[in-house]
C-alpha cells in the first residue's frame, strides 16, 4: 500500500519479482487486493488523505495478518515525517510487525526483513 511514497520503495519491491531475486521461489507473491493478502507492505509516510484507506485495507485483510513498514518514511524517520500533510509513520495508524528502514531499502534488505517476519510468524502459534 502506497500511503504517500516517492515510489522508490515500490521500484525495489518490483525488483524482487525479477529472475535475479525471484521472490516467488520462496512462496511469496504480490496480490492486488488486501482480501487476498497475509502481509501488508506499506510504503511512504501516511498522508492525511490515506489514513482511512489504510485502515480499511488493514481491516479487509483476513486474520492472521502482518504489516511491514518499508522505507524510512513508513518507519517514521523520513524527510516528510514532520510535514503538515502527513500523520507520520505507519505505526501511528495500524500496528506494524516489522520495520525495514532505508531510503529506499535494497532488495536484499527487503528480503532480510521478510525473513525476520517469517521467523516472527513461526514463533507464534496461529
Amino acid at each position: 500500500i502506497d500511503t504517500g511514497s516517492d515510489n522508490s520503495p515500490e521500484i525495489e519491491l518490483v525488483n524482487l519479482t525479477t529472475p535475479y531475486y525471484d521472490l516467488e521461489q520462496y512462496g511469496m507473491t504480490f496480490v492486488a487486493s488486501p482480501r487476498h493478502a497475509d502481509v501488508l507492505i506499506v510504503t511512504g509516510p501516511v498522508t492525511c488523505n490515506m489514513v482511512n484507506p489504510l485502515r480499511k485495507a488493514y481491516e479487509a485483510t483476513p486474520s492472521p495478518k502482518w504489516v511491514v513498514a518499508l522505507g524510512d518514511d513508513a518507519c517514521g524517520a523520513g524527510l516528510f515525517r514532520d510535514s503538515y500533510a502527513t500523520i507520520g509513520a505507519v505505526d501511528k495508524v495500524i500496528p506494524v510487525d516489522v520495520k525495514i528502514p532505508g531510503n529506499p531499502p535494497t532488495p536484499i534488505e527487503i528480503m532480510k526483513g521478510l525473513l525476520i517476519l517469517i521467523k516472527k510468524i513461526e514463533g507464534k502459534q496461529l
